[in-house]
């Protein structure tokens, strides 16, 4: 089911701030903000709850030490036993010391590289994706600010969205399958 939707440009990143503060006191649904660059504040305007994604870091960090544990412990100590420097290997924690910088490293690899991987899937960037921006202007220097008409007036929508200071108004469909 189609939808419409109400493009408002700006042009300047502090009255699209207001523009925002302002719709969501008057119960409008934003659906999204398409940005230039990242706008401080505006996450917590349009009500957007903080990211979980720090949790998933420390977890992926705990993975990259568990597997350096175990591949250290199985490696050096029960596969492959070796007398270096005079000190043999017998058990891991007598050996643990010099095993600290490649836990470090183990943690640092498997946080990064698991939460970009985690970042992309969560953000849906696929390779080969075709982009979503629906106005080429805000890669450069404007501001988008899509509202859900719903229930309410699109006239009214339109001259409330106007009286922000938004320079063009437009309205669209809106297909619901993304």
């Amino acid at each position: 089911m189609a939808s419409k939707v109400i493009h408002a440009i700006y042009n300047d990143d502090d009255i699209l701030l207001n523009a925002v503060k302002k719709v969501r006191d008057e119960h409008y649904h934003i659906e999204e903000v398409y940005t230039p660059f990242p706008v401080h504040g505006l996450e917590k305007a349009m009500g957007l709850a903080d990211t979980r994604i720090a949790i998933t870091s420390f977890l992926y960090g705990l993975v990259g030490l568990s597997v350096a544990i175990i591949m250290m412990n199985y490696i050096m100590i029960q596969d492959w036993p070796q007398d270096i420097g005079g000190k043999p290997s017998f058990s891991y924690i007598e050996n643990m010391p010099a095993f600290v910088p490649i836990m470090f490293e183990m943690t640092v690899f498997f946080a990064a590289h698991l939460m970009v991987i985690t970042f992309y899937m969560r953000s849906k960037l696929w390779p080969f994706k075709k982009a979503e921006n629906p106005d080429v202007r805000t890669t450069d220097d404007h501001f988008l600010m899509v509202v859900d008409t719903g229930n309410h007036d699109i006239e009214q929508v339109s001259s409330f969205l106007s009286s922000t200071g938004a320079l063009e108004i437009s309205i669209h469909e809106n297909d619901e399958d993304h």
